[in-house]
């Protein structure tokens, strides 16, 4: 029972780190280079929610629609300051550019909120609810459900209409793509919109049972490196699968042990990934090395 129950805490916080996952590596394929801002686009989305609950007095799933859409706002402006003038220069530019945008955001938010840790209101409602033998907390079973709704979107849209497949000829190949009569730059544009939107997503639901700081960000870009890393460089299902199971790692080994102990085991267990298996369990183009 306590196995099944540390399993969907798990889970629940591995839906999460999925959408985090997620939001980087769409980018990362259609920029051709990491935002390490991305963390911090998280974090923003965790204070949104504090703030728009201040607001209105609403849970948060009806709140997600409206974190969804400003944070997508705040994407294109990240891609047009950001990325868009740095286009065809060294990578090194764009990983610059995005950490100064990282610490514009936690300097931010740190003068908006102050530094003490703030909680986003639950999906639902607060408590648990019986499965059963087992106890489980709603905000989890909300998790869960909201993540996979929204992966499941995301693949539908990429798999099944038309912008989808335009979004995943300007990642495999932007020249050919252009070449098409494909928009490029609208593409990216997009891309880093619905990037961004998944991560505000993702604060949101963080931002109840883990709280939300301005500092936050760090951790969870690391995590996000991590997961697309085991899941195989440029991989959307690998980084998805990399997350899930970096959570399920967290929670098992901070249960049995600690969690400072947990990450200290998250980072050995990359290593050894490293070397043995440095393209992830679901390859890695090698164009994306980097």
């Amino acid at each position: 029972m306590i196995l099944l129950q540390l399993t969907l805490n798990g889970l629940a916080l591995g839906a999460a780190y999925a959408l985090v996952a997620l939001g980087f590596v769409l980018v990362l394929n259609a920029a051709g280079a990491v935002n390490f801002a991305h963390g911090d686009l998280v974090m923003a989305g965790g204070m949104l929610a504090v703030a728009l609950a201040q607001l209105i007095p609403a849970p948060g799933l009806a709140l997600l629609p409206l974190v969804l859409v400003l944070m997508a706002a705040l994407g294109l402006a990240v891609s047009w300051l950001a990325y868009l003038p740095l286009r065809g220069r060294p990578h090194v530019s764009v990983f610059i550019s995005t950490i100064a945008v990282g610490i514009i955001l936690q300097n931010g938010a740190n003068a908006l909120f102050g530094g003490e840790p703030r909680a986003a209101p639950p999906l639902l409602w607060g408590g648990t609810v019986a499965l059963g033998p087992l106890v489980v907390s709603v905000q989890s079973l909300a998790i869960l459900a909201v993540a996979a709704l929204l992966i499941g979107a995301q693949q539908w849209v990429f798999a099944r209409t038309q912008l989808g497949r335009r979004l995943r000829a300007t990642a495999q190949d932007p020249e050919m793509a252009r070449a098409c009569g494909i928009p490029v730059t609208a593409m990216i544009l997009a891309t880093f919109a619905l990037g961004t939107a998944y991560a505000g997503a993702a604060g949101l639901l963080l931002a109840n049972q883990f709280f939300v700081t301005p500092t936050a960000g760090g951790d969870l870009i690391l995590k996000a490196y991590i997961a697309v890393t085991i899941g195989g460089w440029g991989s959307v299902p690998g980084a998805v699968v990399g997350a899930l199971l970096i959570a399920l790692f967290e929670v098992g080994v901070s249960a049995v042990l600690s969690y400072p102990v947990a990450l200290g085991a998250l980072y050995a267990t990359l290593l050894v990934i490293l070397v043995a298996r440095p393209q992830g369990l679901f390859g890695e183009a090698a164009r994306r090395r980097a």
